[in-house]
Order: structure tokens, then C-alpha cells, then sequence
């Protein structure tokens, strides 16, 4: 993977508020355990997520489904690139196993993108999300999807199958998107969130469509703030801000570490702007305290 944004810019000294405490609660091995039992991907690990023993000593995780080899190479993803494995038929069931020995009331499900597959595995998205509803009835089901290139019968599938939150990232401004993403496209993304909520308004269901931008890639604060602005015009309500943390030296540099107290600014020029839900934090990530938010009520 070569890096697109000139590598002698990282910056390599971590700041202090860049810090991770280590588990200590017995519930982050239980939850471990019964992870690997099921023989189930999370991507608390595979993206090296710095918050994965905090969540997992709560008796929470976000479940990668699809298997833990993606057809993209991102800049920025510590989820490896290669070409993957078939589908496993039971994997949506040992996914609802889990979610119901966790006791879960809120449960994210993401998955590497899977170009390989004709519908980018919506299906199996929403195999997952019917398996999950069965197995716990009244569970708050978040979703974190790939783009499936703008597919409208992708999108159709996974809609039907009645998520709570439709969450699609962002990840950058949009002058940075082509050195970022791989073979995203910035309009594209804010196209497929708005497509969702469409879709779920027609179907008559009810889902709180979701975004996030990680910060310290060399955007600029004047982009940041367009980027925002672009989400809120294509009916996002919920937005998660955090800083970029390079997961190897192959990886994009990390150009700034933000100071809390500028994250802490912009969550509020966020929610000003009309944002009904925002984390904004160093090590805040897509899942970070999902259940805490509920953006699900901005439907009901």
C-alpha cells in the first residue's frame, strides 16, 4: 500500500490525551471468549479500534460480518486487503447467538465492502439484521455499510430487512476522499445515506441515518464545516468526529493530533448547525457508545 499524502508529515510522538487503559474486568475476556467461541470477526480488532477494551469489558461489540478480508485497500484501515472467503449461510445465526448471550438492547453490525459479490452483500446484511430481530425481539439494530457502489437494489434489500440506523461513513473531507478512500467516492457516500433514509420513508418504516469523519488527515476546518453541512443536506442526523490513528508505518501519516478542547468546539458548532446527535473526541469511532445516543427516537 503506498501512501498518498507524504509520509515524512506524520507526526510520531502521541499526545497525552491519546491514551488507552487496559482491561481489567473480567466481562472483556468473557466477551472475548465467547467472540471466538462463535468463531464471529469483530471490528474492535480487526481495525485496531483504541476503545475495544473499554466496550468489551461493558459486554459490547460490533459485529464484522462478511469475513475479515475486503476487496478495498483504504489508506486508512487496519482491516487487511485481500480476496476473501465465500459467505457463511450461518453466520447471521451466530451473530443473534451472540447478541442474545451478551444481553445486548443495542447492537452494531458492519462489514468489510465486498465487491466481489453482485449485491456487495446486502443480503447477508440482511439475513444478519432478520436473525438478530428474531433472536432478540425488541433490540435497537445499528448498521454500518459499505457504499455497495450506489446499487439501488442493494440498498432496497438492506432497507427492508428494517435497521434503526443506517450508518455510512464519511471519513474525510471531500478534497481528501480519493487519497483516503479507496475507490470511494465523496458524492456517492452522501448520495447512498440519502437513499436510505428515502427508502425507509417508503416502506413506511422509521430509520435515523448516520455519518463520521475522522480528523488530523491535513483537512482544513473550512472543509470540515462544508463536509458537515453536506451531511445535514442529505438528512444525516447523527455524526461522530475522531481522531485518525495511523495503524501502521504503511499507512496514511497522521498529520495533526486535535486537542480535545477542538473536538469539543466542533461538536458544538455541529449540534449548532443542526445535528440532533454528536460524539466528537479523540478516540471516539462509529460505535463508540452507540446505545448511548438513541438516535433511533429522532424517527419515532
Amino acid at each position: 500500500m503506498a501512501c498518498k499524502i507524504d509520509p515524512a508529515l506524520h507526526t510520531e510522538k502521541k499526545p497525552d490525551w491519546i491514551r488507552v487503559k487496559l482491561p481489567r474486568d473480567p466481562v472483556f475476556w468473557s466477551t472475548k471468549s465467547l467472540i471466538s467461541d462463535l468463531k464471529l470477526h469483530t471490528v474492535c480488532e480487526e481495525a485496531q479500534c483504541p476503545n475495544r477494551w473499554e466496550c468489551w469489558s461493558q459486554g459490547t461489540a460490533t459485529f464484522m460480518i462478511a469475513g475479515d478480508r475486503c476487496t478495498r485497500a483504504c489508506g486508512f484501515c487496519a482491516v487487511k486487503t485481500a480476496k476473501p472467503f465465500a459467505l457463511e449461510a450461518d453466520e447471521p445465526q451466530r451473530v443473534a447467538a451472540a447478541t442474545k448471550r451478551l444481553g445486548l438492547n443495542h447492537v452494531v453490525i458492519t462489514a468489510v465492502a465486498r465487491d466481489d459479490v453482485k449485491d456487495g452483500g446486502a443480503e447477508h446484511f440482511a439475513r444478519t439484521i432478520e436473525a438478530v430481530r428474531e433472536a432478540v425481539p425488541h433490540i435497537t439494530i445499528e448498521i454500518l455499510v459499505p457504499d455497495f457502489n450506489e446499487k439501488e437494489d442493494s440498498l432496497d434489500v438492506v432497507m427492508r430487512a428494517r435497521p434503526h440506523i443506517f450508518n455510512h461513513n464519511l471519513e474525510t473531507v471531500e478534497r481528501l476522499t480519493p487519497l483516503v478512500r479507496s475507490r470511494a467516492q465523496y458524492h456517492r457516500s452522501l448520495k447512498v445515506l440519502k437513499r436510505a433514509k428515502q427508502i425507509s420513508l417508503e416502506l413506511g418504516t422509521k430509520c435515523a441515518t448516520k455519518s463520521g469523519l475522522m480528523l488530523g488527515l491535513g483537512e482544513t476546518e473550512v472543509e470540515l464545516f462544508q463536509a458537515m453541512d453536506d451531511l445535514l443536506e442529505h438528512d444525516v442526523t447523527v455524526l461522530t468526529l475522531g481522531q485518525y490513528l495511523r495503524p501502521s508505518a504503511q499507512h496514511l501519516p497522521v498529520i495533526e493530533y486535535v486537542h480535545p478542547d477542538t473536538f469539543e468546539n466542533y461538536k458544538e458548532i455541529a449540534r449548532k448547525k443542526g445535528f440532533r446527535h454528536v460524539a466528537s473526541a479523540p478516540l471516539v469511532r462509529s460505535s463508540y457508545h452507540a446505545a448511548d445516543f438513541k438516535p433511533e427516537l429522532d424517527v419515532e
